[in-house]
C-alpha cells in the first residue's frame, strides 16, 4: 500500500512537471474555452457547472484522464469532481476581496486532462450581490461653521463608501429634517455622489450654538441597505473665513515606477484671515481606510504631496484623496481639497524629429503655403505610445501639414510675413506621442525673413514749418527735413530732393538740398521787404527696387530784421540833404506848430516804429518835439531878447534791437509880423498857382489810382475766397495813422501769431483782429511779394503827394474818404 502510494505520488509529480513544461514552452495550446457566471458568497460545495460536459469530454474516462483545475492565485477557490466533471466552489468567494471596484470581476482557471494531455480555459465571472452596507469613514462627524455664513453656502461632507458596485453601491443620501440646512449631492469621479450641506437660512450662534443632524446613505440594492453618520455643526463667531482650495479638484499623473519621495503637486489653500486664523495646516484623508492612505505623504505646513510607497498600475490606476485644509484659529475652520492621482503605464521612448530639408531664409512677401522645411518623425515605441503628433506655437505665422501616413510633416507659411515686425522666427517644433503619460521632444528652427521694399519713407512732420531771419548768409543751411523708412538695408536708404515742378522754378532756383541728410541751404539772402513767405515740396525716395517715395510740404516764413535805416521825407533841401528853413512871426503864442518832421522806415513792427527826439537845440525853453509825430511846436511866446535864428537837429530812431537812425536839421527864423505877412502873401500867390497845377495832376492821379485800387480789391477778394485754410498771413495797419510813414502788422501762421507794433503802441497793447477802420488786409502766401510791394508803393506815393501838396488838408481828407 505504501509502495503504491509512493508510486502514485511520483507519477503525479512527473505529470505536473511535464504539464508545467508544456505550458512554459507553449507545447500545447488551449483547445477550448468555457465561461460561467456565479454570484459571490455562495456556499462551499455549490456547483458552478459541468466542465466535462461543457468541454465535450467522455464522462466514462474522466477517472483515467485525471481531470483537475489549476488557478493562477494562491487560493484554490474552485475544485472539480474528477468522477463527474462538476466544477464546485471550494472556498468563500468574495467579489470585493478579489476585484474591489473593477467591473466585470473575472477569474481564470485551467482545466487539465491527460491521455492525451489537454488544457482548456475556464472563465468565471463573479457577480456582485448587495452584501455590504454603505459605511461612513466616521460615525460622528463634526463640522465647524461660521455664524456669518451666507445663505446658499455649501459644506462638503465625507461620503459613505460601499464596496459593492453598480446598483448595489451608494445610491442616495438623506438628511433628517433641519430648518437650517438642506442636502445636495454632486457627482465626483468613481466616488459617485458627494454630499453637501447647503445653508438655507441665516445662522445665529447666540440663539443656537450647535446643530445635530443624521445623514443616511442608501444603496440601490434589493432590498436596499443603508448607513448613517451623526453630524455635529458647531457655530463660531471668531474666525470668519474658511480656507479656500486653489482648485476644486487637483489632478496629477505619475508614472508607476516613480521612486519614493517623488513630488506630485502642492495643494494651495488660502485663508483671508490674518495671523493664526490665516495659517493653514494640511492633513491627508483617503477615500476610505485602506492601503491607499499609506502610499502618499502630505507636508502639513507646505501642502506638498509626495509618493510614500510603491505604486502599481496593474493594482490600481487612480487614487482619490481628500486633503483637509484647516486654519489655526481658536475655532479652526477647514475645507476639503479633492486630489486625483492617476497612475500611468511607463512610456520610455521619446519621439525624434529629423529635418530633411530646410529653407532658412524666406522673403517677407512669400505667398501663404510656401514650404519652409520638410521633416520626418519616428518613435521607437509601438502601439499608441509610438503614434506621434507634431505641433508648434499657435502665435506664429507658420503651420504644419502632415503627410497621409503621418510619418512626415511640411512646415509651411500660413500668412504673409513682415520683416518690420519680426526679423527672425525661432520656431519650436514639438513631437508628442500618444502614450500615457505622453513623452515629447522639441527641435528649434531659425527662419530669417528677407526684406522687401514695401514701406514708403515717412517724414517726421507733415507739413514742416520753419521761420528764417532775413539777411541770412548765402550758402549756409537754413533748416532740414528728416524721413525714416521701416525697411532695412538699401530699401531704407533715403535720399532727398526738391520737387521743382510743383513748387516752381523762381523759388527753388535759390534753394539747394543735401540728398543724403535733407539739409536745405539758401543760395542767396532773403529780404523780408521783398519776400515774406514761400512754400516748397520735398521728396524723400528710398533706394529699393522699385523705389518708393513720399513728399512733404515745407512752409517757410521770413522774419524781419532791422536792416533799414529811417529815411527823412521832410524837410528835404534841394541838394537832397535833410535840412530845411522855417520862418515864423515873433508874436506867435505858445503851442504854435512850427513844422513837422516826416520819416519812413521800410521795416515793420518795432524795427519800423520811429521815435523823434531833439539831438541839438539852441534854446530848450523855446521849442518842443512830439516824440511820436515829429511835430515841432513853440513852448512859450518869443521875447525881444530871443535870438532871430535857431537851429534844431532832430534824431529819428527806430526800435530795433540794434537801433538805426537818421537826423534832420530845421533852421527856424523869427521875422517881424509885417515881413511875415508880406512873405506869406508872396508865398500864397505862388502857392495858388502851384496848387492849381498840383490839383489838376492830383485829380488825374486820383482817378488812375482809384481804378487800380478797385482792380486790386477785386483780385484780393478772389484770392481770399480761393485760399487754403492751412496758413493765413494778415497785415493790419494801425488805424490811427498820424502822417509818419510807419505801420504795424499782425502776422499769423497756422497756430502761431506774431504782433508787430507801430507808433503810439506800447509793448502790452493789442491789435484787435477784425477792425475795419483804415485796416489793410493782405491775402496769404499765394499772393506774390511783388503785388504787396506795389501796394505799399502806392500808399507811399499818396503820402508823398500829401507832403508835396503844401498840406492841402481838405484835398487830402477827400482822398482819404475815397479810400475808405
Amino acid at each position: 500500500m505504501g509502495l503504491t502510494e509512493t508510486k502514485r505520488q511520483w507519477t503525479d509529480g512527473f505529470i505536473n512537471f511535464f504539464l508545467a513544461l508544456l505550458i512554459l514552452t507553449k507545447f500545447a495550446g488551449i483547445s477550448a474555452q468555457v465561461r460561467y457566471s456565479i454570484q459571490e458568497e455562495l456556499k462551499s460545495g455549490s456547483a458552478v457547472g459541468n466542465v466535462a460536459k461543457d468541454l465535450g469530454l467522455d464522462g466514462g474516462k474522466l477517472a483515467e484522464r485525471n481531470l483537475r483545475v489549476v488557478s493562477g492565485t494562491k487560493q484554490d477557490l474552485f475544485t472539480v469532481n474528477p468522477r463527474d466533471g462538476v466544477l464546485l466552489i471550494n472556498q468563500r468567494v468574495d467579489r470585493e476581496e478579489l476585484c474591489a471596484k473593477s467591473v466585470p470581476c473575472v477569474t481564470n482557471l485551467k482545466a487539465v486532462v491527460e491521455n492525451p494531455l489537454e488544457m482548456h480555459q475556464i472563465i468565471i465571472e463573479i457577480l456582485d450581490i448587495n452584501d455590504n452596507s454603505p459605511k461612513f469613514p466616521e460615525e460622528n462627524y463634526t463640522l465647524e461653521v461660521l455664524e456669518s455664513a451666507v445663505v446658499g453656502a455649501r459644506f462638503q461632507v465625507e461620503g459613505a463608501h460601499d464596496p459593492d458596485v453598480g446598483l448595489n453601491s451608494v445610491h442616495s443620501y438623506k438628511l433628517n429634517h433641519n430648518q437650517y440646512f438642506q442636502l445636495d449631492t454632486e457627482a465626483f469621479g468613481e466616488e459617485g455622489k458627494v454630499p453637501f450641506l447647503v445653508l438655507k437660512r441665516p445662522l445665529d450662534r447666540e440663539e443656537t450654538s450647535q446643530h445635530w443632524m443624521l445623514l443616511t446613505a442608501t444603496d440601490g440594492g434589493k432590498p436596499p441597505k443603508s448607513g448613517t453618520m451623526n453630524i455635529t455643526i458647531i457655530l463660531s463667531d471668531v474666525n470668519d473665513n474658511h480656507p479656500v482650495c486653489g482648485k476644486q479638484k487637483y489632478t496629477v499623473t505619475i508614472k508607476e515606477n516613480a521612486p519614493v519621495g517623488t513630488f506630485l503637486l502642492t495643494i494651495n489653500a488660502s485663508d483671508a484671515d490674518e495671523g493664526a486664523n490665516g495659517a493653514i495646516e494640511y492633513s491627508l484623508r483617503s477615500k476610505h481606510r485602506g492601503p491607499s492612505s499609506e502610499l502618499f505623504d502630505l507636508n502639513s505646513k507646505t501642502g506638498r504631496l509626495t509618493v510614500r510607497g510603491q505604486l502599481d498600475y496593474e493594482e490600481q490606476q487612480m487614487y482619490e484623496l481628500k486633503v483637509l485644509a484647516a486654519d489655526r484659529g481658536a475655532v479652526s475652520l477647514s475645507t476639503q481639497c479633492n486630489v486625483v492621482v492617476r497612475v500611468e503605464d511607463v512610456n520610455d521612448n521619446q519621439p525624434e524629429i529629423d529635418i530633411t530639408s530646410l529653407s532658412s531664409r524666406i522673403k517677407e512677401d512669400a505667398a501663404p503655403g510656401t514650404v519652409v522645411a520638410l521633416m520626418g518623425v519616428t518613435d521607437l515605441d509601438s502601439g499608441v505610445n509610438g503614434q506621434v503628433v507634431c505641433s508648434l506655437s499657435e502665435d506664429l505665422p507658420f503651420d504644419l501639414k502632415p503627410s497621409p501616413d503621418g510619418q512626415s510633416y511640411s512646415l509651411i507659411t500660413k500668412d504673409y510675413l513682415d520683416k518690420e515686425i519680426t526679423q527672425v522666427y525661432n520656431i519650436k517644433l514639438t513631437a508628442k506621442d500618444l502614450g500615457s503619460p505622453s513623452l515629447s521632444s522639441t527641435k528649434l528652427i531659425q527662419v530669417d525673413v528677407l526684406d522687401v521694399n514695401d514701406n514708403n519713407p515717412l517724414f517726421t512732420e507733415s507739413p514742416y514749418t520753419f521761420y528764417v531771419p532775413e539777411n541770412n548768409r548765402a550758402g549756409l543751411s537754413i533748416f532740414s527735413v528728416t524721413a525714416t523708412d521701416a525697411d532695412g538695408g538699401d530699401n531704407a536708404a533715403v535720399s532727398y530732393f526738391l520737387d521743382r515742378k510743383s513748387t516752381g522754378a523762381p523759388i527753388t532756383s535759390f534753394l539747394n538740398i543735401n540728398e543724403a541728410n535733407g539739409t536745405i541751404s539758401a543760395l542767396k539772402s532773403f529780404d523780408f521787404e521783398t519776400l515774406k513767405t514761400f512754400r516748397i515740396q520735398v521728396v524723400a525716395s528710398d533706394s529699393g527696387t522699385p523705389s518708393l517715395s513720399s513728399n512733404v510740404t515745407v512752409n517757410v516764413f521770413i522774419l524781419d530784421q532791422n536792416d533799414n535805416a529811417p529815411v527823412i521825407l521832410y524837410p528835404v533841401s534841394s541838394n537832397g540833404s535833410a535840412e530845411g528853413v522855417e520862418e515864423i512871426p515873433r508874436n506867435v503864442n505858445a503851442g504854435h506848430l512850427v513844422t513837422k518832421v516826416r520819416a519812413y522806415d521800410a521795416d515793420i513792427g518795432y524795427n519800423g516804429w520811429l521815435l523823434f527826439s531833439l539831438q541839438e537845440v539852441s534854446d530848450h525853453s523855446l521849442f518842443g518835439l512830439d516824440r511820436y509825430t515829429g511835430q515841432i511846436r513853440t513852448l512859450r511866446s518869443f521875447t525881444e531878447t530871443d535870438e532871430a535864428e535857431h537851429k534844431l537837429v532832430i534824431l529819428v530812431k527806430d526800435n530795433g534791437n540794434v537801433s538805426l537812425s537818421a537826423t534832420a536839421t530845421v533852421i527856424v527864423k523869427l521875422v517881424e509880423p509885417k515881413e511875415a505877412f508880406a512873405a506869406s502873401d508872396v508865398k500864397s500867390a505862388a502857392k495858388d498857382d502851384e496848387d492849381t497845377n498840383v490839383t489838376f495832376y492830383l485829380m488825374i492821379t486820383l482817378g488812375s489810382v482809384s481804378v487800380l485800387f478797385i482792380i486790386s480789391i477785386i483780385v484780393l477778394i478772389a484770392m481770399q475766397c480761393s485760399k487754403s485754410p492751412d496758413y493765413t498771413s494778415k497785415y493790419l495797419q494801425e488805424t490811427n495813422y498820424d502822417g509818419t510813414l510807419c505801420h504795424s502788422i499782425q502776422y499769423r501762421s497756422g497756430d502761431k501769431r506774431y504782433m508787430l507794433v507801430g507808433p503810439r503802441m506800447s509793448i502790452g497793447s493789442t491789435i484787435v483782429p477784425g477792425s475795419h477802420a483804415n485796416t489793410l488786409v493782405l491775402p496769404d502766401r499765394r499772393r506774390t511779394s511783388e503785388e504787396v510791394r506795389q501796394f505799399f508803393t502806392f500808399i507811399n506815393i499818396i503820402r508823398v503827394i500829401k507832403i508835396e501838396s503844401g498840406f492841402n488838408h481838405h484835398l487830402w481828407r477827400a482822398l482819404e474818404d475815397a479810400f475808405k
